[in-house]
């Protein structure tokens, strides 16, 4: 349901800022079914990639192989990134609040002596600030949910309206958040992440439930659709070609 949902996001014809996992998997989807001629840029520096399976790292040959373009990392950041020439990025977090913010860096204690230390910030603060949109991909969980982030790594939109414009980011912010549950999006005058779509088989409560504030909930909540026949099958076969690569070595 996350992979899909996530998926119908992308528009065709659209520039696409892509990291491994579930981010890939959900581009590659929407470019074999919805979204033909959506650009893929990985990290790596390979713009316009068009890989016919799920690549097993940003580093993968196949993303070279199938680029339109092949430029350094640092050209991807400060010449399609920074200046805004990417619609849309997806990110993951360690811990999410109200307002879209992430954390990827430490957890409980402070800076210098955290409970624990994650990987760190990578490129997310770039596409947070940066991307015309962000999506946020992550499971919904009171350990990730959080009502307050314990460090901010990527800026979502800070404590409220305006906080994004007040530090000069360029972008959007995060205009979707998709979880195992549902789908939330920024209410348009407050920027507080609200409930709009549940996934087929969830409830309020349960969504409620793995929330650690007082979730917003849509007046017109709705249900999503539940995968096509077609989006199952093609994803399917992305992903069993991905592991027939691994198992090869190649």
């Amino acid at each position: 349901m996350m992979t899909v949902a996530a998926a119908r996001q992308l528009r065709d014809g659209t520039a696409c800022f892509v990291g491994i996992g579930l981010p890939s998997t959900a581009a590659n989807l929407a470019r074999a079914t919805h979204a033909p001629n959506l650009v893929l840029i990985y990290e790596s520096g390979c713009l316009g990639a068009k890989p016919d399976r799920l690549p097993l790292s940003i580093g993968d040959g196949i993303l070279a192989d199938t680029a339109d373009a092949v430029v350094s990392v640092p050209e991807v950041f400060n010449y399609w990134l920074q200046p805004g020439r990417i619609d849309v990025g997806f990110l993951g977090a360690a811990q999410l609040d109200r307002y879209g913010n992430i954390n990827t860096t430490v957890i409980g204690g402070d800076y210098d002596d955290p409970s624990v230390r994650l990987p760190g910030a990578g490129g997310a603060p770039e596409i947070a600030a940066s991307c015309g949109e962000v999506v946020v991909i992550v499971r919904q969980n009171l350990r990730t949910f959080v009502e307050r982030v314990d460090f901010v790594t990527s800026v979502g939109y800070g404590a409220g309206p305006g906080d994004r414009e007040r530090l000069g980011l360029r972008g959007g912010g995060p205009r979707v958040v998709i979880t195992d549950l549902g789908v939330l999006e920024p209410d348009p005058v407050s920027c507080e992440l609200t409930l709009t779509r549940l996934h087929p088989g969830v409830t309020t409560d349960q969504a409620r439930a793995a929330t650690g504030w007082d979730l917003a909930v849509a007046e017109r909540l709705t249900t999503g659709d539940p995968p096509t026949r077609y989006e199952l099958t093609r994803m399917r076969a992305l992903t069993a070609t991905t592991r027939e690569n691994g198992r090869g070595g190649t």
